[in-house]
């Protein structure tokens, strides 16, 4: 195993919890049919059959090596995550949750979510998905429009776009469609039809993304053209401005849900809460009494299913540094359009307020954050420029001037 082993006293000076916050599972599932190119997730074309039963057992292993870390607390989440992870047989999630179930206290109302891609929506396969106890779905639309899909590189048309909300529809209350807006060549009625399209299926959740270029990606080597900065804000706006219409809430930067139905999972992410990721690439953050613990997994399929089998899953592992913590903490937080109570900061990273206070005036100054005695929050200024917002927080020199 290549691990990074720090001093505690570097890592953690100080960093106490009184009560360890909660803990969710993320199980990554690394293949998908065809690598988008707009892509910079750990996914790998299943070029031959996926080898699931050799997978499960990885996965097994992999959730028993961490098991000394996490003794006694509860899993109130799951999340299957990739890639795409509805490629695997009903069978095989199936098996997954069992192994779960017996090796852990998952709470009896945990939120289950798996990933799932137009194109790979069978209607046997996902009444089986249900049966094994999966309760929300998480479906890659990105869009409802041939030509967007088709230069996306998705493996799907409109019509399956289509078809796989209907077949989600009859499985399963709870479920999310992602959307993804500033395509190449897209109009803004075209970016306005896909969100009316979206609205009518009535998904009790929304996820609309900004196309990125992020970099290790086809897209990032070869550009494609896309709207420039003015029609995208104008995008963005008439999207919140739909959706606020249709009763959605905006509780994050990208996330809207109807009443009662923000993602759990994630928020416990945006509340800097804890995770186990197992499966290939997988990233956890586990705190323990004195210091918070992070761990990434082996990326390549191959090369993680070995490292388990040797018993040493994990590729890197560090505690996250005192002087890092107020950064990781609000680089999650201050994605929540609603903030977050004060006393969460102390809570979850195990320091108080005051570390940050400088940050926090500034960032106050300049009109990116509200606060009172027991809330902070980002203002709509902060939302919109929630990059120079964070910077304000990174370790180094004052305000990064």
């Amino acid at each position: 195993m290549a691990s990074v082993v720090m001093s505690p006293l570097l890592a953690s000076a100080d960093i106490q919890f009184t009560a360890l916050p909660p803990l969710s599972l993320y199980i990554h599932i690394p293949w998908c049919v065809k690598k988008c190119p707009y892509c910079d997730f750990n996914s790998h074309e299943a070029r031959n059959e996926v080898p699931e039963e050799a997978y499960v057992a990885a996965l097994t292993q992999d959730l028993e090596s961490v098991l000394p870390l996490i003794w006694g607390r509860s899993i109130h989440s799951i999340f299957f995550g990739g890639g795409t992870p509805s490629l695997l047989s009903a069978k095989a999630i199936d098996d997954i949750l069992g192994m779960v179930r017996a090796r852990v206290r998952l709470d009896c109302d945990a939120e289950i979510t798996l990933e799932a891609n137009p194109g790979t929506f069978e209607v046997e396969k996902f009444r089986g998905f249900r049966e094994a106890g999966v309760n929300r779905l998480s479906i890659g639309i990105q869009s409802f429009n041939a030509k967007h899909l088709k230069e996306l590189g998705r493996i799907h048309d409109d019509q399956q776009a289509r078809k796989a909300v209907e077949i989600a529809h009859q499985f399963f209350d709870n479920f999310n469609l992602d959307i993804m807006y500033a395509l190449p060549g897209q109009s803004l009625r075209e970016a306005e039809q896909d969100m009316e399209q979206a609205i009518a299926f009535a998904p009790p959740h929304l996820s609309a993304y900004h196309l990125t270029l992020e970099p290790n990606t086809l897209f990032y080597r070869q550009p494609p053209q896309l709207p420039d900065d003015d029609l995208s804000a104008e995008m963005q706006i008439m999207i919140e401005e739909r959706l606020g219409h249709a009763e959605y809430e905006h509780y994050e930067t990208s996330a809207f849900a109807l009443k009662g139905n923000q993602c759990r999972h994630n928020l416990n992410y945006w509340q800097f809460g804890d995770y186990v990721g197992i499966g290939a690439g997988a990233h956890s953050k586990i705190s323990l009494p004195d210091k918070v613990l992070r761990q990434m997994r082996y990326k390549q399929p191959k090369a993680y299913m070995d490292s388990v089998q040797n018993g040493a899953p994990v590729q890197e592992e560090h505690p996250v540094l005192r002087k890092d913590m107020g950064f990781e903490f609000m680089m999650n937080a201050l994605r929540l359009t609603g903030g977050f109570p004060l006393a969460l900061f102390q809570e979850r990273t195990g320091l108080p307020v005051k570390v940050i206070e400088k940050q926090l005036v500034e960032a106050e100054k300049r009109g990116l954050i509200v606060r009172d005695h027991s809330r902070i929050a980002p203002t709509p200024v902060g939302e919109r420029f929630l990059n120079d917002l964070l910077t304000i927080f990174l370790p180094g020199d004052e305000f990064n001037a």
